[in-house]
């Protein structure tokens, strides 16, 4: 795959884009635009779930790269998402009882990069992402992959908390990073697992927090209070890996 980033501008360059299938990630619409190829796109926006942003001509023209926007502007993803049952299906062939890397509000790119080149060299089976307030595939995320994005694949889903409930169905224990919680070393993080990761600044949010059956802290011993997002989810994963290694 390569890393090629669609910005899409132009409304039936848009419509085609959906017809074509293409994910697309949030679309800039002009506010108030009421006309039908309009109304086409926010129905095939709907359908897709697409995070909608309305904004005002100047904030569009200062997101076009032709100046041909229309009164539209698409982001769509440089890669595919995958079905989060295809990240437990990557695990059932391994033979391996699934472990997922589960991102909520991680909104900077080079952040959702570096995670997933973690996630995979930790031996995770996939990584999945809520559909607002979070990064897409971008070509920035794929290039700060540093190629791990060919081999992780990366769900995107509606609700995270809802999502957690499904796969505990499938046996998956939760564990998220909160610096309240119990020391990682003290807890049990072997078998089917999800870690979950939030932002530096507000963390976990709190109902996708009150889902997880653990919450684990990184013991810190410097003058500061936070790690980067990437940094704590590689820390917090490589105890993981210790732990699934001693199993």
């Amino acid at each position: 795959m390569g890393y090629q980033e669609f910005t899409i501008e132009g409304r039936n360059a848009v419509i085609e884009a959906y017809r074509a299938g293409k994910p697309i990630d949030k679309l800039f619409i002009l506010d108030g635009c009421q006309d039908g190829p309009m109304m086409t796109i926010k129905r095939e926006a709907k359908k897709h779930d697409t995070l909608v942003k309305y904004v005002t001509k100047e904030r569009l023209d200062q997101l076009s790269e032709t100046g041909k926007h229309q009164g539209v502007i698409a982001y769509a993803a440089a890669y595919e998402y995958a079905e989060v049952d295809d990240i437990l299906e990557g695990a059932r062939k391994k033979g391996e009882p699934p472990f997922i890397f589960l991102l909520d509000n991680i909104e900077d790119p080079h952040n959702l990069g570096a995670i997933i080149r973690t996630a995979n060299l930790a031996g995770a089976h996939g990584v999945i992402i809520p559909k607002n307030r979070a990064a897409g595939l971008t070509a920035t995320v794929a290039r700060t992959s540093a190629g791990a994005l060919n081999y992780t694949p990366v769900a995107k889903v509606t609700n995270l908390a809802k999502t957690i409930e499904e796969l505990k169905k499938e046996g998956l224990w939760f564990v998220c990073a909160d610096m309240g919680g119990t020391t990682m070393y003290d807890l049990n993080l072997k078998g089917p697992i999800g870690l979950v990761i939030g932002n530096e600044g507000e963390g976990v949010g709190r109902l996708v927090k009150e889902k997880c059956d653990m919450v684990a802290s990184i013991p810190m011993k410097g003058d500061i209070d936070s790690l980067n997002a990437s940094v704590a989810a590689g820390v917090l994963a490589y105890e993981i890996v210790r732990q699934r290694l001693q199993a």
